[in-house]
């Protein structure tokens, strides 16, 4: 049976091993903090397999030089079998070269862990809440805002592959005054389905044919009861029925991507439970919150009909911001910003550190709101870690042209049409390609072609190619010869073996993307192994004149599809069996 300890875990505790020597020898103090000490691969590669800098970040507390230290560490590493060569680079890195059967353990850990190779327990069942969409309740998802949805739901799944115990929650802004838009909305779609010619949709109300099945509803509900009726006998009814009818819609173009929140929470019985006032009273009592009057909007000359109005404020100037912000408006609602922080305050409640996923156009509200989340959840006696992460649009091409938009929708292209015309998997992976934060463009044509250049195509082209090989070879994969893998097998290895470690680093950092381009570097590095016996038939995978070779060239394939299921896994991406 296989050590299932991954490798980089297993030799980061050799490391350790060796501190507590150093320790024990005198070398190094009893209370020495090791927090900054990392076991990663070089940059170069050609330096070797695994960088320590132990010496570098030790060296102080153990009043010696980092060079003196390394060697110290290197002394004690040379004495380990699998460790075929410790050196030390510029003023005390120490890289190791690690023996050929350490990484055919680790080939051995891979088939013995399978589908949980890669997960951690790093998150310590840590409870994260990862918010994201939180679209407003006024029309089907379209494409602003898909990538954040993608992005949050990958970042679950990944934290959830670290450890943490993750809650997916959704925020339901049904308390402004976009859904008195849509209710007035949904009134005129009433009026058309008991037969009035409603003509043209009135600027500022919501067009698209989507409200025509709330307006039958309602129709079939209430027949005529609030057709001629003033706005105040029927808005709130419609708002609530509208907001129902737009929720499910959203959940059911959300469950197009395979995205299924746990917890959907409402503004409006936020504000109904009186949690804003409960997060005002908070911050007052910290002198964060003060009754003051805003300053007169500046660059221009106020309008005519501004004046100044106390309001409470918060005190943002002190967070970076260039004025205090109001909680609540002249008309004694609260808002956005006011609402905002007081959903925070109710998420802290039940959560040990948040994550917002935003579109960039809310990256100047970032400070003010983390510094009021940061007050009330200390002022609370917690301290709650609170990140958000900021997600660019995405530019929609058809061929290198503007897409054009969704008849559905009236005035954009929604996440259904993206998901009929391309697939969920291809959506999915497409927006993790790149950084959330950096600009995108989505081509309906390049994401679908058959290319190297297509990330998608190409990684699924390599789970599928090491799928139809083991299915045609003819030999069963075998573990008993893999001492017949030898440099170009073990260098595929290498590369599946970094999965663990990215799995961890990327949790750590909140990076999804990160699974993404290990994923596409471990396709190409497959698709290296494989290309090269075109060109030396010794070096393809099935030897017809040696079935222990093939049965071990078999068993590398197998394992490298087991981690390329893993990544897809974490990315909500099924990993395709044929092309």
């Amino acid at each position: 049976m296989a050590d299932t300890q991954t490798l980089h875990a297993a030799f980061a505790a050799r490391i350790d091993a060796v501190l507590d020597a150093l320790q024990a020898e005198g070398t190094l103090p009893p209370e020495t903090v090791r927090t900054n000490v990392t076991v990663e691969p070089p940059r170069d590669p050609s330096h070797g397999d695994l960088a320590t800098n132990a010496a570098m970040v030790l060296a102080k507390q153990a009043k010696t030089n980092p060079r003196a230290l390394a060697e110290a560490i290197v002394e004690h590493l040379a004495r380990d079998p699998d460790i075929v060569e410790a050196t030390i680079a510029g003023p005390g890195f120490i890289n190791l070269r690690l023996s050929p059967d350490a990484w055919r353990r680790e080939l051995l850990a891979i088939a013995e862990l399978g589908d949980a190779y890669g997960r951690s327990d790093m998150g310590q069942g840590q409870r994260v809440n990862v918010e994201y969409v939180s679209a407003n309740p006024t029309g089907p998802m379209h494409m602003g805002h898909c990538r954040g949805a993608v992005v949050g739901d990958a970042l679950a799944g990944l934290l959830e592959w670290a450890g943490y115990g993750v809650t997916r929650e959704y925020y339901v802004n049904d308390a402004g005054g976009q859904v008195d838009t849509l209710a007035r909305s949904a009134h005129i779609r009433y009026r058309e389905a008991l037969g009035e010619e409603v003509g043209e949709i009135p600027e500022g109300l919501y067009p698209g044919d989507y409200l025509k099945p709330v307006g039958e509803a309602l129709a079939k509900e209430f027949g005529e009861t609030y057709k001629d009726a003033p706005e105040s006998g029927w808005l709130e009814l419609f708002r609530q029925r509208a907001v129902a009818a737009m929720m499910d819609m959203i959940r059911d173009d959300l469950a197009l991507l395979g995205i299924h929140h746990d917890l959907f929470s409402s503004e409006a019985e936020l504000q109904a439970a009186g949690k804003p006032e409960a997060a005002e009273a908070w911050l007052r009592e910290k002198g964060l919150v003060y009754d003051g009057v805003l300053e007169a909007p500046k660059g221009k000359a106020p309008p005519e009909d501004w004046e100044p109005v106390e309001l409470p404020l918060f005190r943002s100037t002190e967070f970076g911001d260039d004025q205090d912000r109001p909680i609540k408006k002249s008309d004694g609602k609260w808002t956005y910003f006011g609402a905002d922080l007081a959903y925070h305050f109710q998420k802290a409640e039940s959560a040990d550190a948040l994550i917002d996923i935003w579109g960039a156009d809310h990256a100047g509200t970032v400070k003010r709101i983390k510094a009021a989340v940061a007050a009330l959840t200390k002022g609370a006696g917690r301290d709650v870690p609170f990140d958000v992460k900021l997600v660019q649009m995405v530019k929609l091409m058809r061929d290198g042209e503007p897409a054009k938009m969704s008849k559905r929708s009236g005035n954009f292209i929604t996440i259904a049409d993206m998901v009929e015309e391309v697939g969920k998997d291809v959506v999915r992976f497409t927006m993790l390609t790149r950084k959330p934060d950096a600009q995108m463009e989505f081509d309906f044509a390049k994401v679908v072609e058959a290319s190297k250049e297509n990330p998608v195509f190409y990684l699924q082209y390599a789970h599928a190619r090491i799928h139809s090989t083991l299915r045609k070879a003819g030999v069963e994969p075998s573990s008993a010869a893999i001492d017949r893998l030898g440099e170009d097998e073990l260098a595929l290895v290498r590369e599946a073996a970094q999965f663990p470690r990215v799995v961890e680093a990327a949790a750590k950092a909140r990076e999804p993307h990160r699974i993404a381009f290990f994923l596409g570097d471990l396709a190409a590095a497959f698709h290296s192994f494989w290309n090269a016996g075109n060109d030396d038939p010794s070096k393809r995978i099935i030897q017809e004149s040696d079935s222990d070779l093939t049965a071990a060239r078999l068993f590398l394939a197998a394992q490298v599809g087991q981690v390329i299921r893993n990544g897809l896994a974490i990315l909500g991406v099924e990993a395709v069996e044929e092309m």
